[in-house]
């Protein structure tokens, strides 16, 4: 099958090089040159996926019209705050009997939007599905056992992105749960900067796993308020993920937090990355999502002061301890 993989950090890299160890033709679409001519001539991305070899089958390109022209499968895997961009680039040139997939996590600053409601904008009438679950791209890269999920409204296009990206270390399970898996993904990476700002003050294993149980039950709330069903937040999209990110040493967001709680500002740590954070527009973008819908969530609240408001770390938790006591389950 021809497919396209529009995006070539690290994630975007390593989904390529896995669609075309599955036989696939494969072309890579990359902003920055010098990705394009390292996948191309030395078959590496040393920016953004260092010390992973590719398959000699991806073809790297920074023509979004030529990346995918004739293809059957679409993978988008941008950061958040530019994929509309992106789609708007190359509208006309995506087949329309393509099949669209969005492993961008995040929600759109501004609109409010998950990232497949902003495909779907763009490119309409074309099936979209959501590819979420924890998955560190350097371990897919390792051939390191992983599972994860295939969203959809469509069954069919859910079960082709399944057989498309499964091999003997990548097992895609279908779901059909799109809003549930999207917020699951998205959510997750502010309570991974909040587990990061924990770790970085010196505290325990204690207060992670509060920080990361808490934060199941914030995401869950909001995802049910949006429509997603609660049970897709017991699954690889919703705990999986959580619980990876927010432990994982390779976790960008959980490192964020780590150098906010050692004093660094906000500004900083972005400008000494190569990579994304998608924590950072993710907790403004569900701070607004939870004022919208009335939903309590003095996790993502605190995270949101601490970004930007220049909340100092050790008081949000002093803060999140000293709330009215409640019971556990929501009534």
């Amino acid at each position: 099958m021809r497919c396209a993989v529009v995006g070539a950090g690290a994630w975007g890299t390593a989904l390529a090089d896995l669609l075309a160890r599955n036989a696939h033709d494969v072309r890579l679409w990359a902003y920055e040159p010098d990705v394009v001519d390292t996948v191309n001539t030395r078959h590496v991305n040393p920016r953004f996926l260092p010390g992973a070899t590719l398959s000699p089958q991806v073809r790297a390109t920074s023509s979004l019209g030529e990346a995918t022209e004739g293809a059957a499968l679409v993978v988008y895997v941008t950061p958040s705050h530019v994929l509309r961009g992106v789609l708007c680039q190359a509208r006309d040139a995506v087949p329309a009997h393509a099949t669209l997939v969005v492993a961008t996590k995040g929600i759109e600053r501004g609109t409010l939007a998950v990232m497949t409601d902003v495909v779907q904008d763009e490119l309409s009438g074309r099936p979209v599905v959501a590819l979420s679950g924890p998955s560190f791209a350097t371990e897919v890269m390792a051939r390191q056992p992983t599972a994860v999920v295939a969203a959809s409204a469509s069954a069919d296009a859910a079960r082709l992105a399944q057989r498309a990206f499964s091999s003997d270390a990548f097992r895609v399970y279908s779901h059909d749960d799109v809003i549930g898996v999207e917020v699951g993904g998205a959510l997750k990476n502010v309570i991974a900067v909040a587990t990061g700002i924990a770790e970085g003050l010196g505290l325990g294993f204690n207060p992670r796993a509060a920080l990361i149980t808490r934060g199941l039950a914030e995401i869950s709330r909001l995802g049910v308020a949006l429509g997603a069903s609660a049970r897709t937040f017991a699954g690889l999209a919703g705990m999986g993920d959580l619980v990876l990110t927010c432990t994982g040493s390779l976790s960008r967001n959980r490192a964020l937090g780590l150098d906010l709680a050692r004093g660094a500002s906000l500004d900083h740590v972005l400008a000494a990355r190569e990579t994304v954070a998608e924590g950072v527009v993710t907790t403004e973008s569900a701070h607004a999502l939870a004022a919208r819908e009335a939903i309590e969530m003095p996790i993502v609240a605190a995270v949101y002061r601490i970004l930007f408001e220049r909340h100092h770390p050790r008081d949000a938790i002093a803060e999140l301890m000293s709330r009215e006591l409640r019971a556990e389950v929501d009534s």
